[in-house]
């Protein structure tokens, strides 16, 4: 039941940093400076000898990365990001010019999460002047279907986010060694996964449901009765660390 209210407590918070609210055209101290360009226009300000400045857009928001103009300006190594919206390129790293899109249509809502860390970056590090025009914001720099669409994925993708980090809590992963002519061996420790606990835990299969591969965990109670759980074979219930012997 814990678990549970983890991940809903988690969904809640991933969604108010990285859940844009309908954007208007106010944003505090920010809003006599909002601007509303079609791609055309954006595209002078790409750093080049006659530009206009040096923006850049992630997911129809426009950022002005002047102040990073050894990374975007001419000869930096993501020039080809400025003046335009490359929201794609952000999670695929395919920097071709059909691989610099705006289109994330795409994308799985993990890797939506992943974008919109990226767009929160720039919300931090840069300064937001505006919204384009196109795919994400209408004229009237209103949030388009696409837009509510990429959110609505987006919420998902933070549910299993959340879900996979309450379940990691739970269930940490085993440390683990292989050798060819020895076999492996699994076992546990109370920071093993990354994960630190006042608990070393037992190794267990953990099968996910519909699925026959198995992943090693560690859990708390040697004795817990979980569906999804199996004993490694030839290893005591409560040992710490199993042996998997060479195929």
């Amino acid at each position: 039941m814990l678990g549970y209210a983890l991940v809903a407590f988690l969904s809640v918070v991933l969604a108010a940093i990285f859940i844009p609210h309908k954007w208007s055209l106010t944003f505090g101290n920010e809003s006599a400076s909002m601007r509303l360009l079609n791609a055309h226009e954006l595209s002078f300000y790409n750093g080049g000898q006659g530009s206009k400045g040096l923006y850049l857009a992630l997911l129809g928001q426009i950022f002005d990365v002047n102040k990073g103009e050894k990374h975007y300006g001419p000869g930096g190594a993501y020039h080809f990001m400025a003046g335009k919206d490359a929201s794609l390129s952000f999670i695929t790293g395919d920097f071709t010019e059909s691989g610099l899109t705006d289109d994330v249509s795409s994308l799985s809502p993990l890797q939506l999460v992943a974008l919109y860390e990226w767009l929160s970056f720039y919300h931090k590090q840069y300064q937001h002047v505006g919204f384009l025009i196109g795919s994400y914001y209408t004229e009237s720099g209103e949030p388009t279907d696409t837009l509510l669409q990429v959110e609505a994925s987006l919420a998902e993708g933070q549910r299993l986010k959340a879900q996979s980090e309450a379940d990691k809590a739970r269930f940490p992963p085993c440390n683990s060694e292989w050798s060819a002519s020895t076999g492996g061996r699994v076992w546990c420790s109370t920071k093993s996964g990354g994960v630190e606990r006042k608990w070393t835990g037992v190794p267990r299969q953990l099968y996910s449901p519909g699925s026959s591969v198995a992943r090693c965990v560690c859990i708390e109670n040697p004795y817990e009765d979980y569906p999804n759980l199996k004993k490694y074979e030839g290893c005591l219930s409560s040992s710490e660390s199993c042996l998997i012997g060479p195929d």
